[in-house]
């Protein structure tokens, strides 16, 4: 009996230079422990002068986790948080009750030509700890567990005896494997709901063969071993399931869909914070875009 529950095939968004593709949300599954939103992009090797530009965008009761295989990102913030994303260094934006923020490829990634390959994900803020007080951090000292021909970073929570001091606003795990051919590495049975996505190489667990970017949702309460005979790269994710609906629309996740059209009504009226030093141009609302969709 296979231990994969469930299989996640993303949709994927051609943005011209580079791929994106969406994992979570889906029709067949709206969250995995508190991430809600999961998105994987690249690799990619984009042209000479040319970047990433996502102009400033609002946010309320989630949190984003970036986090890079190559590449680097600047974000901004209207905390006035500044910090350059690169391999190996999580960062974490606390959207809470509202925060604004850009992500742009630095300008010396623009005069090479910049490389993007990483994860974006969202987490759903837990219940009476959605409207907290937006915050930031950026992480680069994670723990590090190798074995002979395995590695794993922990980003989020608690593996393999080590954990993180990345804020955990629910119950999370998070983590990048690398295995070297021949490498494995048990997959722990604690969270109540874990899903491997295999980014590089090729993999197995428990001896079922992975597919690259589709997200595995494992079977709860059982350990398992990931491993590869060529060399992989996986990402492992999940953590505390919510009993709580989310209702999403755009960028605004929430318990409550009184609480995002309140959001929508600020983005609208510009009573969100700036983004200083990037506060020039924003995203506008979308307007006529599909109704707000509550996941289960």
């Amino acid at each position: 009996m296979s231990n994969i529950v469930q299989t996640l095939t993303p949709t994927t968004h051609d943005l011209g230079q580079f791929q994106v593709r969406r994992v979570l949300p889906s029709r067949a599954r709206s969250m995995v422990g508190p991430f809600i939103f999961v998105d994987q992009f690249g690799p990619a090797q984009l042209d000479l002068g040319s970047g990433m530009d996502v102009r400033p965008h609002p946010h309320i009761d989630l949190a984003t986790v970036t986090w890079l295989f190559e590449g680097a990102i600047d974000h901004r913030d209207s905390l006035g948080s500044f910090s350059t994303i690169r391999p190996g260094q999580v960062n974490l934006m606390t959207a809470g009750r509202g925060i604004v923020h850009s992500e742009r490829s630095p300008q010396e990634e623009r005069d090479s030509g910049p490389k993007l390959y990483g994860m974006q994900t969202w987490l759903a803020l837990p219940d009476g700890r959605e409207e907290i007080d937006p915050a930031f951090e950026a992480i680069s000292d994670l723990p590090v567990i190798e074995d002979g021909r395995s590695k794993a970073i922990v980003i989020m929570g608690e593996l393999w005896g080590e954990r993180a001091a990345t804020t955990t606003h629910a119950a999370t795990i998070y983590a990048e494997i690398l295995l070297q051919p021949g490498g494995a590495i048990p997959i722990e049975d604690e969270a109540d709901e874990r899903a491997v996505m295999l980014v590089g190489g090729e993999a197995r667990i428990d001896g079922i063969a992975l597919k690259r970017y589709e997200l595995s949702v494992l079977k709860p309460g059982r350990e398992m071993t990931l491993e590869s005979a060529g060399g992989a790269r996986v990402m492992l994710l999940g953590g505390e399931a919510f009993a709580t609906r989310r209702h999403a629309w755009w960028n605004f996740v929430s318990s409550s869909r009184e609480r995002i059209e309140q959001a929508k009504q600020d983005w609208r009226e510009g009573r969100f914070p700036a983004v200083p030093g990037d506060a020039e141009e924003f995203i506008p609302l979308p307007e006529g875009a599909p109704k707000t969709v509550t996941y289960p």
